[in-house]
């Protein structure tokens, strides 16, 4: 009898836990049918992301053509590039103008028209619609042949100017207001921003506005000291992606200057030299060098941005 209930005992404890024990192996057995899943973006991931990226390192350190077999070269692409090629330092350099004068004009074009669309008015649909039209056609070579037409020596521009009686000069092939007219076109193109801020703004607590109203704060005190510092992470993260896009603008420029660059290199942005020497020139090499210098430079302003962000962002939890 007390074999039989030792036994019946143990059976019946060890038939509670031999499920318990076959979930506890399910759980740690690991998920093939999740990473069959994952396949295709691994695939992607390193045949169309990680395969260039190590190819282009590795030709930034050869002479290549595309036509022939790479040639180990060493650094001399970039020693050449900072030492015996003055088109890319001016390359270099009218793409930073564009960044730090384009940025800044975009972003408070947007943060503006965000909230004008923030206001109670009827049909704010219809105009915010309209105002993010700009940026579904950005970057699109329609948008830079429109801006070309307008900002010609014939254009719009230049006709709604002479009914004034003043003799304008072609903003485009003027090397001085070529470069202005990108970067207003950069400006114009503000939709995807104003979105965002107008999401920030909706996120702001009313109630800190009627406090301030009561208080006999101003409008503009209520922004500077209420709306400002509430969507200084949408600032911040407008400011990266903004920047980021910046320095790899290229189709304003190659079609606004007819893929030259001109006049006198005023409209070289950085990628459109790249473009030259890789595909026109066939650098691929030295091409390859200008992107990954291209890389550490945007990688080293956002780093900056990050680490100043600590002085100026606040958050919700701070």
């Amino acid at each position: 009898m007390a074999l039989e209930h030792i036994s019946g005992r143990n059976g019946s404890l060890f038939a509670g836990t031999m499920p318990a024990l076959r979930r506890r192996r399910r759980a740690t057995r690991p998920q093939y049918e999740a990473y069959l899943f994952l396949l295709p973006w691994f695939a992607g991931l390193f045949i169309l992301t990680a395969g260039p990226l190590a190819a282009s390192l590795y030709l930034s350190f050869t002479d290549f053509d595309l036509l022939g077999s790479p040639t180990w070269i060493g650094l001399t692409n970039y020693v050449d590039l900072f030492t015996y090629d003055p088109r890319y330092l001016g390359a270099f350099g009218v793409t930073v103008l564009y960044v730090v004068l384009g940025v800044p004009s975009q972003l408070a074009v947007a943060l503006l028209v965000a909230i004008l669309l923030n206001q109670k008015v009827r049909g704010l649909g219809l105009f915010r619609g309209i105002y993010y039209l700009p940026s579904l056609l950005g970057g699109s070579v329609a948008v830079a042949v429109m801006w070309r037409q307008l900002f010609g020596d014939a254009g719009v521009v230049n006709q709604f100017i002479g009914v004034f009686g003043i003799d304008a000069p072609n903003w485009i092939s003027n090397p001085r207001y070529a470069l202005y007219t990108l970067i207003l076109l950069h400006a114009w193109q503000f939709g995807s921003a104003m979105i965002i801020f107008l999401a920030g703004l909706k996120q702001v607590p009313q109630e800190l506005y009627d406090a301030a109203e009561i208080d006999g704060a101003s409008r503009w005190k209520q922004f500077r000291h209420i709306t400002l510092p509430m969507i200084t992470p949408v600032i911040f993260f407008n400011l990266v992606m903004g920047l980021i896009h910046s320095f790899q603008a290229f189709t304003s420029a190659y079609i606004v200057s007819g893929g030259t660059g001109g006049p006198s290199d005023s409209t070289l942005f950085y990628t459109l030299y790249l473009y030259q020497e890789g595909f026109t020139n066939f650098h691929m090499g030295y091409a390859s060098a200008m992107a990954w210098i291209l890389l550490v430079v945007i990688a080293f302003f956002t780093a900056i941005n990050f680490a100043l962000s600590r002085r100026w962002v606040f958050y919700g939890d701070q």
